[in-house]
């Protein structure tokens, strides 16, 4: 069996037929263990690394940074025992893929010897040999890459003459030093700042996003990170220093010079874009949305909140505003269930569990995980499992099955300073509420007008789901519990 193993892009989540590669955290010849993360991909929901499927050696990286692979393909290849000795070709390379067997040709060679004769082709595919003779060496050569230099323009008379036979001849070994110099088949490809000259930069994907938004080439730029990697303040440097335009002086009577591409930027869809896309218009287009709006006074869950951080339990716990939007959501779909389910086409779909999802901006686009039976938690577990979801997607590290099953959604547009909005649902579920920013505002309380706190609530639902009634007594309720959520506690639970 061979030892050396070929390591698959698995199957991410449910529905995922490909993933980007964002960062190898191994190189060649680094000794790995077993479920040791060696690379991060991005998929359609989460950007995740994969762990090592066997401990050894790294032999090959298939892929580089920033290409798309799909589920399947071989990413990596492995030696799983490294102090076996050197691997011996015959037996011990891996079986190549197809995709890399699809980029190797057969290079012609002069004075072909006729079928049938001693090393030449025989019926069947096979290649006629003497006993004791291995089949006669082929030259080979790999398609060159786009915009590579053809080798034909630059190669020597001795590289140009045909390959020589070599049965009986022994091979040298792997490691002997070659007799002469070998000439270059092409010119010397253009080394970028990090000193690597396969056309590769190393920073991290950040750093990559933020290059790609300046519209700063990373080949072009010296890195002053750690092994020569490329980091924010290169980039940041780069896009503010002016750039070198040739002087040009316009006719008189001229028409003014019109804007070129390279005045533009295109971002691929790819990603967590990609399917946020995809999911918005399936929904927008699928779903008949309603949206209504409440202002509420939240001048007393201020407070609240407040004598909530002040407790001595709670001082080391994050206290939000969105943790009483959250706890009013829960405790009012325990009084109007029928907001808290899916249409099924044929039926709809009650859930006696409620799935908080949590609209999330984060530089790779908009994600919503959500926290799994979230009726169930107390107001401190709540608290908690906010704080941990909202980290976690903020460093990237939200899983798929984090995203997935979501019931009820809540998207806090107020951290942006926005009032309110009116939000599409997430597929497969019924409402979503919009929670805007807290302001200090005139407002009349006990017949007077005085500065008060002030939010918009913006409810959308599924109209096949919710009528308008409903939908209306869930956002009072709502509203209800932020006014005075104390009383609400007292008279709810």
């Amino acid at each position: 069996m061979s030892r050396i193993k070929e390591f698959n892009l698995p199957d991410l989540g449910e529905g995922l037929t490909e993933g980007e590669i964002l960062a190898w955290l191994v190189k060649v010849g680094d000794v790995i263990e077993l479920n040791q993360p060696i690379v991060e991909v991005e998929t359609a929901k989460a950007a995740v690394e994969i762990p090592a499927k066997w401990a050894g050696q790294v032999q090959a990286i298939f892929h580089p940074e920033g290409t798309t692979v799909e589920v399947g393909t071989p990413i990596i290849a492995i030696d799983t025992d490294p102090g076996a000795g050197p691997i011996e070709e015959s037996t011990s390379l891996p079986t190549p893929s197809a995709a890399a067997l699809a980029a190797v040709e057969i290079a012609p060679e002069e004075g072909m010897v006729e079928p049938g004769l001693i090393g030449g082709p025989a019926p069947g595919g096979r290649t006629a040999v003497l006993v004791g003779y291995g089949p006669r060496t082929a030259a080979a050569k790999r398609r060159p890459r786009k915009g590579a230099i053809p080798a034909q323009a630059s190669a020597t008379p001795a590289q140009a003459a045909p390959a020589v036979p070599t049965q009986g001849v022994p091979r040298p070994a792997a490691s002997a030093a070659p007799a002469a110099p070998a000439v270059p088949a092409q010119a010397a490809p253009a080394v970028n700042g990090t000193g690597r000259s396969d056309g590769l930069v190393l920073a991290k994907p950040p750093v990559r996003k933020l290059a790609k938004d300046l519209g700063v080439d990373l080949t072009a730029l010296t890195g002053s990170g750690p092994l020569g990697s490329i980091t924010r303040e290169d980039v940041q440097r780069a896009a503010s220093a002016p750039a070198a335009e040739p002087l040009t002086v316009a006719a008189p009577g001229a028409a003014p010079a019109s804007f070129g591409a390279d005045r533009e930027q295109r971002i691929p869809v790819k990603g967590v874009r990609k399917l946020t896309a995809e999911n918005m218009s399936r929904s927008a287009f699928t779903a008949p949305h309603v949206t209504e709006f409440l202002t509420v006074d939240v001048t007393r869950a201020m407070k609240a909140l407040d004598r909530l951080r002040g407790r001595r339990e709670w001082r080391d716990v994050r206290v939000s505003p969105l943790l009483l939007v959250a706890k009013a959501v829960l405790l009012a779909v325990k009084r109007h269930p029928m907001v808290n389910s899916t249409w099924a086409g044929d039926e709809i779909v009650v859930k006696d569990y409620v799935n908080l999802g949590i609209a999330a901006a984060t530089e790779r686009g908009l994600i919503v995980p959500n926290i799994k039976d979230a009726g169930r938690l107390s107001l401190r577990e709540l608290a908690d499992a906010l704080t941990e979801l909202v980290q976690t997607a903020k460093s990237g590290r939200t899983s798929p099955a984090d995203m997935s099953g979501g019931t009820l959604t809540i998207t806090n547009v107020g951290v942006f300073g926005v009032d309110t909005g009116t939000p599409i649902l997430p597929p497969g579920e019924s409402a979503i509420l919009a929670f805007g920013a807290v302001r200090e505002l005139p407002w009349v309380h006990k017949g007077k007008v005085k500065p008060r706190l002030v939010t918009t609530l913006g409810l959308s639902f599924d109209h096949r789901i919710i009528d308008g009634e409903l939908g209306s007594k869930f956002l009072r309720d709502v509203g209800d519990f932020l006014a005075d959520p104390e009383a609400a506690l007292l008279a709810w639970t």
